[in-house]
């Protein structure tokens, strides 16, 4: 995965999307960017390889445009969606070399 800056919200490292905790991060800043990004990348692909009876080898050209719209393979889009919803709802803790993965205690009423 190609591509860099803070377009999925985290730092660059290494010419990566990256999450401020180290790990890849592929979510973006608001859910509906999130989803435009993957009808565009969806329908990218989708009409790159349902237009190729029609219109021959050329409408292979939007499949990689689908793939960089959706970060790289579906998966990375399905995760991110994952990132995305979850941001700012968990806290990662550890102690005594065990982590663990709880709501975050303002969120803990809801």
């Amino acid at each position: 995965m190609s591509g860099g800056g803070s377009a999925g919200g985290g730092a660059s490292k290494g010419g990566g999307w990256w999450s401020p905790g180290g790990g890849a991060d592929y979510a973006s800043a608001t859910l509906p960017r999130h989803l435009l990004r993957g009808a565009v990348g969806f329908g990218a692909v989708g009409a790159g390889l349902g237009l190729l009876p029609v219109l021959g080898l050329p409408a292979l050209l939007l499949v990689p445009v689908g793939l960089f719209a959706l970060r790289g393979c579906p998966m990375c889009w399905t995760i991110g969606l994952v990132q995305t919803l979850s941001r700012g709802r968990w806290q990662r803790s550890c102690a005594d070399g065990r982590c663990s993965i709880a709501a975050r205690p303002e969120d803990a009423g809801r």
